[in-house]
């Protein structure tokens, strides 16, 4: 037996059986922080507590969870407490109002943002709890 039919004698059953076994299909999971509900509308398992805010501001937010689901928080903002409800968004992100105040905060896993709901401006950015 020539050299080259003996090594082809001796991969053979290796390159057979790479070629029987099914490739693994890739698997589509969310993270486990996150979950989704109601029309799309995004929840992430995030915390209550103090959150820095770029600039040295600080945010007090209280999550009011539901059945589970996020439903209302309240923010502790210069001195006051203002109560904000779910609002749904386009994109599915947390976002809670309060429409007395016009104050709106957009939840994000690896930030969060308060802004003027009037003029769309962020009042504090940048928000990690602390």
């Amino acid at each position: 037996m020539t050299r080259l039919s003996l090594l082809a004698l001796v991969a053979s059953p290796f390159i057979l059986s790479a070629c029987a076994t099914p490739p693994q299909a890739p698997t589509a999971q969310a993270p486990a922080a996150v979950s989704a509900h109601r029309d799309g509308q995004l929840d992430f398992d995030l915390a209550s507590g103090r959150y820095d805010c770029e600039h040295g501001q600080r945010v007090g937010v209280h999550r009011e969870l539901q059945a589970a689901v996020n439903h209302s928080i309240q923010i502790d903002w210069q001195g006051r407490r203002y109560r904000l409800e779910r609002d749904p968004s386009h994109s599915g992100l947390p976002r809670f109002e309060d429409p007395s105040s016009g104050l709106v905060w957009i939840d994000l896993p690896w930030k969060s943002v308060l802004l003027d709901g009037r003029t769309h401006k962020p009042l504090a950015s940048e928000c990690r709890m602390a």
